[in-house]
């Protein structure tokens, strides 16, 4: 999904919204709830329908929600029982990835947030432990813990254990500081600490992904904390080793982009005695065409390298950078390195508007800045 859920994902005409909420989807979602005792499926498609022209994404999940809600107990645990009756059969939980749900299955933590916050918690949070088991409930948990921190976390405890796998990604997945398209959480951060040190050890990707996202939002709040964790993490065992591999590297991502000494050490990447000079860079390029990014590398030690680069451009007010990924490898003695990439400057992008200019390339080896060069930007007619 290229952006939220309140804009388009794609090109010209695509809408994520209509893809997800039509006709179809929502006749899916009627005769799941004519099973129910005097529902109306055909009131229900019919309002449903009726509504969604002029709703964001957001928007139409809420309406879902009212038009179900005009036919349910107006006391929330009567509205539970409807609510949980008419849910279809939990997602597979052999494919222990890849398995969100379907967006139509937010509804029961819409109405359990809507009804059950305030005077039936408990109830709540059963009808939401049976709701992400068909769709992911962490943007209705959210409210649960900043309303009743320590009662959510208490149920999130158990939660962290249970036999199904969406249930405890719910607990990482819920508790991240930086989850996107949610409400903010007033958690400090440091506290579901206690639930990735159960998780990253988990069997399923869906929840192990999860876990190294929520660490990568750690990151950017406490990046010593999460350095040393990880690495306890790994020292104890407890997690398959390519897998703990794999938690390390997402979870460090953004610290590794950053250029942080902690994170590169904890992935190989040490501070060594590199020698680099870019190779093949051109003294002029167009807008609309690639530019060669080139770096020979040497070291009298082996040592394996992440090699990035960033992009200094000329803006009208001064400049701006941005990193990029070139290539890994093994630096060996006596071995000169290199590595290629051919970088395009698109000139019609739509979030990165490219000017004419003196324009930088800097070579970072292992965090380390290690070689430098410039190049003009010309217009595409240029000649």
């Amino acid at each position: 999904m290229a952006r939220g859920p309140d804009g388009a994902g794609g090109g010209a005409g695509f809408s994520l919204a209509d893809q997800v909420f039509n006709a179809e989807s929502l006749g899916d979602l009627a005769r799941e709830y004519a099973v129910l005792p005097g529902f109306d499926a055909e009131r229900f498609r019919d309002a449903a329908l009726s509504g969604l022209e002029g709703r964001g994404f957001m928007e139409r999940l809420d309406w879902l929600a009212d038009c179900i809600e005009a036919q349910m107990p107006a006391r929330f645990p009567e509205m539970a029982e409807r609510l949980e009756a008419a849910m279809v059969p939990p997602l597979d939980p052999r494919l222990r990835d890849d398995d969100f749900g379907r967006f139509i299955h937010a509804v029961p933590g819409i109405l359990a947030v809507r009804h059950g916050l305030e005077t039936h918690r408990e109830r709540a949070l059963d009808l939401i432990h049976a709701a992400t088991q068909r769709f992911s409930m962490e943007y209705a948990i959210r409210p649960f813990l900043n309303r009743w921190p320590d009662e959510t976390l208490a149920r999130l405890d158990l939660w962290a254990g249970d036999d199904n796998y969406h249930v405890r990604r719910l607990v990482s997945e819920g508790t991240r500081p930086r989850l996107p398209w949610a409400k903010n959480i007033t958690l400090a951060p440091e506290v579901p600490l206690r639930f990735l040190d159960r998780l990253h050890a988990d069997p399923a990707r869906f929840v192990t992904r999860s876990v190294a996202n929520h660490v990568n939002d750690l990151s950017r709040l406490m990046p010593d904390v999460v350095v040393a964790r990880l690495a306890q993490w790994r020292d104890a065992g407890r997690q398959a080793p390519k897998e703990m591999d794999w938690i390390t590297r997402h979870a460090l991502r953004t610290a590794v982009k950053r250029g942080e000494r902690g994170a590169l050490d904890l992935l190989g990447y040490r501070a060594g005695a590199v020698r680099a000079r870019l190779v093949g860079l051109p003294a002029r390029v167009r807008i609309g065409e690639a530019l060669p990014v080139g770096v020979e590398i040497e070291s009298d030690q082996r040592l394996p390298v992440m090699v990035d680069y960033r992009l200094r451009f000329a803006r009208p007010g001064g400049s701006a950078e941005k990193v990029f990924k070139l290539k890994t490898g093994v630096a060996e003695p006596g071995k000169p390195l290199r590595l290629e990439k051919r970088h395009p400057l698109k000139g019609n992008a739509t979030t990165f508007r490219l000017h004419p200019g003196e324009h930088g390339v800097i070579v970072q080896v292992n965090g380390q800045d290690v070689a430098e060069g410039v190049f003009r930007l010309e217009e595409a007619g240029a000649a």
